[in-house]
């Protein structure tokens, strides 16, 4: 051994997303090429390297890593250092070790890559069909990880022992899947399974394929195991089979999406931007909401896939198996997640065959195991200003958080709202959004949301020593909060709705230390601080403090979670005191409904100054909706009929219903104009347009009359692309503004805005050089209070 006093070794430790991204096989084959001895290895904290070198070799290595690291990785943190010296003869990877409890990123699943894919259509390949291929760029990563690091042996691929070649290919620096925790192939891989209503009718992958493309012909529904769970499948040109699927789904009208075999397809049937092709090719492969074509009734069924809707959910095949079927059967198909109604996304083999057949007529299993389920993410892109869009945030982008600088050190638990649930999980300084979980009014969600945060407990072998939840009594979130909190010992504080949503695009936006912002929260429900429903709030912040400013006036709010669901409702109750209401509104209700729902306004000690029920409000009035089949489709449909009248006559119009009266946003007045237009019989086209952007207006003058120029939005209702698109064309000039970047508006940021709210309070305490003893007293009543 040679003299280890005239060595010199450094040690590198990267933290971030580096695991499940080929940062091991990189930085050894970049060793090699630079004649540099050492080791590499994933560790609980992250990615270590240690290696002989003298100090400018070191240095160059040193910045060569990190400024050609791997495409999918994000380095977070990272130092080099002289340690004590050590000789090495050679370059290694060597084995996983875990310092402690965990502390990295997680890695999202990828969607398969071009060299995959060109191998899985290679005939000779060793690989040639094989509908699981994988490699140290793409394939399942969160979705089948269940502890740390990211090595083969913590994840479900542990049950499949590489056959020879495999174990070949894994050990040669030479070979693309060097190191590539998911090799398998159809010697020692992942099986399918094909099962009927009575018994398993098939094993052998490429028989099943088959099959799976004779029964789309056949106008079959299929349930398919995929990356986060099991899709439903059946042809997109099927009329009588969609029809089926809605019913069996209990789905009568929200739209389907559609996976088509490739990017020619999907033009064929809608338009196409850049940035929509882009984000459809991208290792997140989501599902992109696109304008479809007219006249395509001979590709698609339209009309039974997104009904009176002219946005189509469009994705490309993201996994082999996808490809492999939408490759051979050469036409689009329908594909949503398979569950019935609002329950969560069906991912484990024995939970589909018991409950899956309810919906399909073949479910096609396979032995690798999911630990953590996903839905396909969604987003969408505004027509003029090109602005992205998150509606759903899952597959691809979920769970890690990398845009925020946490100032605690605690370990924290956001538990998020009710809809569109999500969690915030804070550990170490690492922040992670959990995928979106879907409704938690459901027995069936709370159980998969409990279940997903149980482990992440267990994945980073840590407890939450603070939880934030919504203030809302009765949403699940606040009562697992408190049950989780009391079985813990732990204290629970609660946070408002809205402060959530401001503070979560506050933080997207590095607006924390910005002073005078406008925060504009506009959703359909939101507990209030007065015990009223919240929903069409302006907030001032200013020296981290959060002040309600404003709101749209009050109206009854009644009959529970009925009026949410009936825009009827909200048509009642926003037009109290209307007289002229009352003949566009009686048929709206059965007689006995009429004389027992009308003395109600007045008697109803709730009030809302929801602009969401105000938008279920117009779309009753235009008769476009008086019951909704789903959660916001009222409002789509509102958005629908605005885009179609500035799609005809341009995105100008002069005209806006006045809203403001001497006591600020007048709901009453608001309306009394829109029913006289009504009455009138004035365009719902029209109407539509003109309420859309007198709402946009309505913004202008409260930034105008309070003198800010920084104005940001928060809550569902600015999913709506046409509302977007007016606030750029008419404020943008004027005024800065500020929308979600990487989180959706809806209610799954509310979980991430607690913990930015808590984090960003706590910051400031101590910036107010508070001692440690007075801040742990203080800390939870001045939360509650901020």
């Amino acid at each position: 051994m040679k003299n280890e006093k005239n060595i010199n070794t450094f040690h590198i430790h990267i933290c971030g997303l580096v695991q499940g991204v080929g940062f091991r096989p990189f930085v050894y084959k970049l060793a090699n090429q630079a004649h540099i001895n050492g080791w590499v290895n994933n560790a609980s904290d992250g990615l270590h390297v240690e290696f002989n070198a003298d100090k400018l070799t070191a240095q160059k290595f040193y910045a060569e890593i990190i400024h050609q690291a791997p495409a999918l990785s994000k380095i977070t943190n990272h130092k080099m250092t002289p340690v004590q010296a050590h000789y090495f003869d050679s370059f290694k990877i060597v084995q996983s070790k875990t310092y402690g409890q965990p502390d990295l990123m997680l890695t999202p699943d990828f969607a398969m890559c071009e060299e995959c894919k060109k191998e899985l259509w290679e005939t000779g390949n060793r690989r040639f069909v094989y509908p699981f291929i994988t490699c140290t760029n793409c394939g399942p990563r969160y979705s089948i990880t269940d502890s740390l690091p990211y090595d083969r042996e913590n994840t479900t691929m542990r049950f499949f022992a590489m056959c020879d070649t495999c174990n070949e290919e894994y050990s040669d620096v030479d070979k693309r899947r060097y190191y590539s925790q998911t090799n398998s192939c159809s010697d020692c891989g992942i099986a399918m399974s094909m099962f009927d209503t009575r018994n398993e009718i098939a094993h052998d992958n490429a028989v099943i394929i088959g099959k799976i493309i004779d029964a789309l012909y056949s106008g079959k529904i299929l349930a398919v195991k995929g990356i986060g769970g099991y899709l439903l499948l059946c042809d997109a040109n099927n009329e009588q089979t969609i029809r089926l699927m809605r019913q069996r789904k209990h789905r009568p009208t929200k739209p389907f999406a559609v996976m088509f075999p490739d990017i020619k397809a999907i033009r064929e049937v809608a338009f196409v931007r850049e940035e929509e092709a882009k984000a459809l090719h991208s290792v997140v492969a989501p599902i992109i909401l696109l304008f479809a074509k007219k006249n395509i009734d001979d590709k698609i069924c339209t009309k039974e896939i997104i009904p009176r809707l002219s946005r189509l959910g469009a994705m490309l095949p993201y996994t082999p198996l996808y490809d492999l079927v939408l490759s051979a059967f050469k036409r689009p198909i329908v594909a949503t997640s398979a569950n019935i109604s609002d329950s969560p996304i069906v991912y484990e083999n024995e939970d589909a065959l018991r409950s899956l057949f309810s919906v399909a007529d073949f479910i096609i299993t396979n032995d690798r195991e999911i630990v953590v389920p996903q839905d396909d993410s969604v987003m969408q892109f505004t027509k003029m200003s090109r602005q992205k869009i998150i509606i759903r945030r899952s597959r691809g982008l979920a769970p890690s958080w990398f845009n925020y600088d946490c100032q605690n050190d605690k370990t924290i638990l956001a538990t998020g709202a009710l809809l569109k649930s999500t969690f915030t999980f804070v550990n170490r300084k690492n922040v992670y959004v959990s995928q979106y979980l879907g409704s938690t009014e459901s027995y069936d969600a709370q159980c998969a949301y409990t279940k997903t945060v149980d482990h992440y407990f267990r994945l980073f072998d840590q407890l939450p020593a603070m939880i934030l939840t919504d203030s809302h009594p009765r949403y699940f979130s606040n009562q697992f909060a408190k049950k989780t909190g009391s079985d813990f010992n732990v204290d629970v504080v609660e946070i408002q709705h809205h402060h959530a949503h401001f503070a979560a695009v506050l933080a997207e936006n590095n607006l924390l230390c910005t002073p005078s912002v406008l925060g504009v929260v506009w959703d359909g429900t939101g507990f209030g601080d007065d015990g009223n429903i919240w929903g069409g709030e302006f907030f001032i912040y200013d020296n981290n403090c959060m002040q309600r400013s404003a709101h749209f006036s009050y109206f009854p709010f009644m009959l529970g979670d009925k009026m949410p669901r009936e825009p009827r409702i909200s048509a009642l109750t926003t037009c109290t005191d209307i007289p002229a209401a009352a003949d566009l509104l009686r048929n709206k209700f059965t007689p006995a409904e009429w004389q027992l729902y009308r003395p109600m306004r007045g008697q109803s000690a709730l009030k809302c100054s929801s602009v969401g029920r105000i938008f279920d409000a117009v779309a009753s009035l235009l008769n476009l909706s008086d019951r909704q089949s789903y959660e916001g489709e009222a409002a789509m449909l509102l958005q629908e009929l605005a885009f179609k009248y500035f799609e005809q006559h341009g995105w100008i119009i002069d005209e806006c219903y006045p809203a403001e009266d001497d006591n600020g946003i007048s709901t009453k007045l608001l309306m009394e104009q829109i029913v006289n237009d009504v009455c009138q019989n004035k365009s719902p086209e029209f109407i539509a347009a003109k309420f859309h952007f007198s709402l946009v207006q309505i913004i202008k003058n409260m930034a105008n009359r309070i003198a800010i120029k920084k104005i940001a939005f928060s809550g569902g209702v600015f999913v709506n692309t046409v509302l977007v698109d007016l606030l750029q064309m008419y404020l943008g000039r004027d005024f800065e503004l500020f929308f979600h970047k990487e989180l959706s508006p809806n209610d799954e940021n509310v979980s991430f805005g607690q913990f930015v709210y808590y984090d960003n309070k706590i910051k400031s305490i101590k910036d107010n050089t508070v001692t440690k003893m007075e801040l742990h007293k203080r800390e939870a009543e001045e939360i509650i209070n901020y």
